[in-house]
């Protein structure tokens, strides 16, 4: 017997309780047969005013992540989806390997990151040198320069927004998005990189390979293609970047 919805596969995904546009995001991208269940993380402080209060963010997620994955396997899901992204850049290579071992010791299942799934499609699309976006304060931009930098990509330009709160990440418009893009995209870069799952950006990044002439990639849409296509799940998408459009 198989799910009524979920007939091709159930993702058990993770997020931030703070986070409003990664669930939206991932219905959006919905392919028959795919279903997405979610468990939040309780976040008990959203200040994300300087570097000491976004570490402290990391440090309610690892206090929580746990207890949603164990109500999350509650449902019985075939595989795991992090819908958050910057604990999953933290310390560097090594950090991210750390974070998928812990998922996968709690949950006995594999499980999609947005660290990995941006490194996969950087390499799908042969860049080298990135400029990145990030709704994060200077220290979350230095754990993510560090990931890019030990897996061999060059962050040439990189744009933190500093959002003040968790919640207030998903407040920043298409217009302060664009504008930080055009920031970024410098001549040397080959493509550019949106992190931070609570900033919208699936749309815009979309558009925007249009205007530049090169990969735009959010990280929902791509982390959202690593779990379809690491279950063997390749509908075209379309409206949301070329990774799930052409890839």
């Amino acid at each position: 017997m198989t799910d009524a919805l979920g007939w091709r596969r159930k993702f058990g995904v993770i997020a931030p309780s703070t986070n409003t546009i990664v669930e939206p995001d991932f219905h959006s991208m919905a392919v028959p047969g795919v279903t997405s269940h979610f468990s939040r993380i309780h976040i008990r402080n959203q200040n994300l005013s300087d570097d000491a209060e976004f570490e402290n963010l990391l440090v309610q997620i690892r206090a929580e992540i746990g207890f949603a994955c164990e109500r999350v396997l509650t449902c019985e899901p075939d595989y795991m989806v992090m819908g958050m992204s910057a604990e999953t850049f933290w310390g560097g290579v090594e950090g991210n390997r750390e974070f998928v071992a812990q998922i996968r010791e709690i949950t006995g299942l594999d499980v999609a990151t947005g660290a990995e799934a941006c490194e996969r499609a950087l390499k799908l699309y042969g860049a080298r040198r990135i400029g990145v976006v990030t709704p994060y304060q200077p220290v979350g931009d230095a754990n993510v320069v560090r990931f890019f930098g030990e897996i061999g990509f060059e962050v040439t330009a990189i744009e933190g927004l500093k959002c003040p709160t968790a919640v207030s990440i998903a407040h920043v418009t298409e217009d302060e998005l664009r504008a930080a893009i055009l920031t970024v995209n410098t001549p040397d870069v080959d493509a550019i990189v949106q992190c931070g799952t609570n900033l919208s950006m699936v749309r815009l990044a979309d558009e925007a390979e249009r205007w530049l002439g090169k990969p735009v990639i959010a990280i929902n849409a791509a982390t959202w293609w690593m779990a379809l296509r690491e279950n063997g799940i390749n509908d075209k998408i379309y409206g949301a970047g070329s990774l799930l459009r052409d890839h």
